[in-house]
């Protein structure tokens, strides 16, 4: 099996080896792909994050080893920054939010045989507390992101693609699609039993999941419907207070983790950290 990384800031996978076809999704710096196929300069791909399968420019990825592959995939460290620069010897990449530092220490990160100097927000989502107030805090930071189908950064960002770099940033794995997300969790059977982070997912009127999005504190929902913007919820689905009418019909409530979820308390040196990034991020 031969392994790659992403080594540009943002590569489009698409639906068939062509820079015409439709992009499906998209790649960040430093997230890696397992390859199925070459034909001409072209890869077929299967995404280690969320199994999401696509074709990909191979210039736009770097061969990495199978132990690279493994190691880069369990321990992920993350931008926490809109944007900030990765600086090689040469030449500045810049990252999103969301971006994976592989092999990060604190300063440093390498992508196969490069090296890079990173000095801006991250954080390593298995050292993270996991709180609502997170996923809140880390979704907001996405507010007024485009919408772009089968985007994932804040320079343009689709429904699913939204909802999954939030629970990445989290470390919890969300597969590509809202048809995909909807598969995944427990049902919350009343609205008035969800919580802050639990994923509300909307009908395309013929039967069929079609838009996803984050529930908020008192009845709201961020989501990206032409930008990503925060609406009013109720049983009915999404009210847009500009257009004065629903959008979208609520069909269902789901919760990525068994239970809400609540703060823990990692080391002083663990605590401290994340305290100052969030600080520094959101504060």
């Amino acid at each position: 099996m031969e392994y790659a990384a992403c080594q540009v800031s943002i590569a489009p996978v698409r639906a068939m080896p062509s820079d015409k076809s439709e992009m499906v999704s998209q790649l960040l710096f430093g997230e890696t792909i397992e390859v199925m196929e070459r034909k001409d300069n072209w890869v077929h791909i299967v995404c280690a994050w969320d199994g999401y399968m696509g074709w990909i420019d191979g210039k736009q990825l770097k061969r990495i080893t199978p132990s690279e592959y493994d190691a880069y995939t369990d321990e992920q460290t993350l931008n926490l920054s809109l944007v900030e620069g990765l600086m090689a010897a040469d030449h500045f990449i810049p990252l999103t939010l969301g971006a994976v530092l592989p092999k990060y220490d604190g300063l440093r990160c390498q992508l196969g045989d490069q090296s890079f100097q990173f000095s801006g927000q991250v954080v390593t989502p298995k050292k993270a507390p996991l709180t609502t107030d997170w996923l809140v805090k880390v979704a907001r930071r996405y507010l007024h992101a485009p919408y772009l189908w089968g985007g994932r950064s804040p320079f343009g960002i689709d429904c699913s693609g939204l909802t999954q770099m939030v629970y990445k940033l989290a470390g919890i794995r969300l597969l590509r699609d809202a048809s995909q997300q909807v598969t995944q969790g427990r049902t919350i059977d009343f609205l008035e039993q969800c919580e802050s982070g639990d994923l509300a997912f909307f009908d395309t009127g013929k039967g069929q999941i079609g838009h996803v999005g984050i529930i908020l504190p008192d009845c709201h929902v961020i989501h990206a419907s032409g930008k990503v913007r925060i609406d009013k919820l109720d049983h009915f689905g999404i009210f847009n207070k500009e257009q004065n009418r629903y959008t979208h019909q609520l069909r269902i409530v789901k919760r990525m983790l068994a239970d809400p979820i609540e703060p823990t308390t990692p080391s002083t040196t663990e605590q401290d950290t994340v305290l100052d990034n969030q600080t520094a991020l959101f504060g």
